[in-house]
């Protein structure tokens, strides 16, 4: 679980359609709405917020789920 993930971040994960590429936006660290998805974020559990290399848009994921690219 990479630690050192801030805004700018090149990552990968895995997605339905293989594995995705794209940049961290911002770390998470409160309940939010994203796409009608509640996240439940917190200073101790947080998520970030990745946009898609593709433009397929940005979702929130854990950082177990992220790789540093």
């Amino acid at each position: 679980m990479p630690r050192s993930l801030k805004p700018g971040s090149k990552v990968t994960w895995k997605s339905h359609g293989g594995e995705a590429e794209g940049h961290v936006v911002k770390k998470l660290t409160k309940r939010t709405h994203i796409k009608g998805h509640t996240v439940a974020a917190t200073p101790d559990e947080p998520q970030y917020l990745v946009e898609s290399e593709t433009g397929a848009g940005r979702a929130a994921h854990k950082a177990g789920a992220l790789k540093k690219r």
